[in-house]
């Protein structure tokens, strides 16, 4: 197999490379003399591929977060919410209460409260 197919093969499997030539960072020539001298050697790729497989959280990573949870905390905190969404709840639905009869007319400056 020829040195460009490889690399076409290479580009192919990494389509970080293909953003940013388009973005216009590095060329294909750049790539091709990398790719000539190194070969696919993860370690000089590094700085120009976008590690994809970074993003990816495996499951040892996920059962070791999990240990440092403490779940009763964390139900006292959902049974919290949910008191908390009740009570907003109520008050959106409920109907508004009438207020008591307020006067129509003015109420002449001479009379207070009381009268």
């Amino acid at each position: 197999m020829s040195k460009e197919i490889e690399f076409k093969n290479f580009v192919k499997n990494n389509p970080s490379l293909v953003e940013s030539v388009k973005e216009k960072k590095y060329t294909w020539q750049d790539f091709y003399e990398i790719y000539d001298i190194y070969g696919d050697n993860k370690e000089v790729w590094s700085k120009y591929l976008k590690n994809e497989e970074g993003n990816r959280i495996s499951l040892a990573e996920i059962t070791a977060l999990m240990k440092g949870v403490n779940l009763t905390s964390v139900q006292k905190y959902v049974t919290n919410c949910q008191k908390a969404i009740n009570v907003i709840q109520e008050l959106a639905t409920k109907a508004p209460t009438k207020v008591k009869d307020i006067p129509k007319t003015a109420r002449p400056i001479t009379k207070f409260f009381g009268d």
